[in-house]
């Protein structure tokens, strides 16, 4: 039988559980914090035990709610030429897709090396956006139970244009109003120090295939004050969006992400790996992925070709660069143009889950994306376009691709698709999936650069920047939020 490491004893804690009530004041008198509250866990435990009903609303009159606010605005989507985008323009030295502000976002080039895998190089399009934006979920208890405040939001790449997002996404450029529109509801909280408390604050990636080193700073604050809640926000308790994580493209990607981040307690008696071997493990992989990254004029990028209305791969493959105008009622601004990039089809992101003398373990893979901070971020067992890796064959061909193709409906824990960050893809939709394996008293081998991990260890690590991809924090919000239970 697989010996499980046990769990460390939590910060502030003697051998016995106990605290020590001698370590809260030092020779100088000042008074010292709890590294942690100990109560929090379960406080967002009680929240994902309120699943049919919360303050705000029942579950199941959501989606009337959502059409509701759906019918309150106008919306519209059109894809236009590059000619027709306001304010953005190609670059005469560089070909470089930019805004007059200089701010937003551009649209450049990326030369990619790396020194293992089927493709050891190449050269794509690439958004590059330096500023960190929030991505903030205001809480506030009602009758003992925390509860979210929730935004219905259009973005214009949504497949469904509306869709719940946090109680703030906004980029730099927003909420210091470049755009000179309407302020943006609720930021003080997030802000201005002191006017709430912080639950959880952590910077991280987005999606490294399509982003160049961009981070978010994603946040849950909460507060006791009297919160007027706007029409289009309501609030909900973790359960209640766990219930809505198990459908299809409600709950957005920048929702995903922030719930990911939650400190939400996993009891687990031990794991195959200690934390701190799982640490050791993921710096190897750092350390042995050579990986360069550098940015290039989008003019001179290979392999890639402008028309008028996009930029397209050779091959057709991959994704595209298109442009878009947007009309929407209830946003900042209410109409505006800007580039998007869209998918050529949709992917695959899913884990494998097995438990391991019956405790559950995820199949975590170290990835190396182009677009990453750091190298190497942890993401899920299998993460792809599918129909960009069927021909590949032998040590080329994806580990556990063919787990996940037609899995056994009887082994599914989780299958709903979600569409990714709609600011910036156009109908970028991926298939999330846990599927269960065999249950086993000892791990089988695993390839290079895959790790077996408990939720709870997932948990921790997504509490800290960049250890998590946004794609493995997606499922992990699954398991926060209780729409999973392993």
């Amino acid at each position: 039988m697989t010996r499980l490491r046990p769990a460390a004893a939590g910060p502030g804690d003697s051998p016995g559980g106990r605290v020590d009530r001698r370590s809260e004041r030092r020779g100088d008198g000042t008074p010292l914090r709890r590294r942690e509250d100990p109560a929090l866990p379960g406080r967002f435990a009680r929240s994902a035990q309120a699943r049919s009903a919360g303050a705000g609303m029942a579950t199941a009159d959501f989606p009337g709610w959502l059409e509701s606010r759906r019918r309150a605005h106008h919306f519209r989507v059109e894809r236009i030429p590059f000619a027709r985008l306001d304010g953005w323009s190609f670059d005469p030295d560089t070909g470089n897709l930019t805004h007059r502000s200089g701010r937003f976002f551009s649209v450049e080039g990326l030369h990619v090396t790396v020194s293992e895998g089927p493709f050891r190089q190449w050269q794509q399009p690439i958004i590059v956006q330096p500023e960190v934006g929030i991505l903030g979920i205001l809480a506030r208890e009602f009758d003992g139970v925390l509860h979210f405040l929730m935004q219905a939001k259009m973005e214009p790449g949504n497949p469904n244009l509306l869709q719940l997002s946090p109680t703030v996404q906004a980029t730099r450029s927003n909420y210091t109003r470049v755009h000179r529109g309407a302020d943006v509801k609720y930021l003080d909280h997030f802000v201005q120090p002191g006017r709430a408390r912080v639950l959880a604050d952590v910077l991280q990636s987005e999606h490294g295939s399509w982003f160049f080193h961009k981070s978010n700073r994603n946040m849950i604050v909460e507060t006791d004050e009297d919160v007027p809640v706007d029409d289009d926000f309501c609030w909900l308790t973790l359960g209640q969006l766990g219930e809505l994580l198990r459908e299809d493209n409600v709950v957005n990607m920048d929702s995903r992400t922030v719930l990911a981040c939650a400190p939400v307690a996993h009891p687990e008696p031990g794991a195959v790996h200690s934390d701190t071997e799982l640490l050791s493990w993921f710096t190897a992989e750092r350390a042995r992925h050579d990986v360069s990254a550098r940015l290039i004029p989008l003019d001179r990028v290979q392999d890639w070709r402008r028309g008028a209305a996009s930029i397209d791969h050779v091959r057709d493959w991959y994704f595209r660069v298109m442009a878009v105008a947007v009309e929407a009622g209830n946003r900042e601004v209410s109409g505006w143009s800007q580039p998007l990039f869209q998918p050529l089809g949709p992917g695959i992101a899913a884990f494998l889950v097995q438990r391991i003398s019956g405790v559950p373990h995820l199949l975590a893979q170290a990835r190396v994306e182009g677009g990453f901070l750091d190298t190497v971020e942890l993401g899920p067992t299998v993460q792809l376009t599918p129909e960009y890796h069927a021909h590949l064959t032998g040590p080329d061909r994806p580990a556990f691709l063919d787990l996940f193709r037609d899995p056994d409906p009887r082994s599914i824990r989780y299958d709903a698709v979600h569409s990714e960050e709609g600011g910036r893809f156009f109908h970028a939709e991926n298939r999330y999936l846990i599927v269960e394996a065999e249950p086993a008293p000892a791990p089988g081998p695993t390839p290079p650069g895959f790790c077996w991990v408990t939720p709870g260890q997932l948990t921790s690590l997504a509490r800290h920047g960049h250890y998590v991809n946004v794609q493995a924090r997606t499922l992990l919000s699954a398991l926060n939020t209780g729409a999973v239970a392993l």
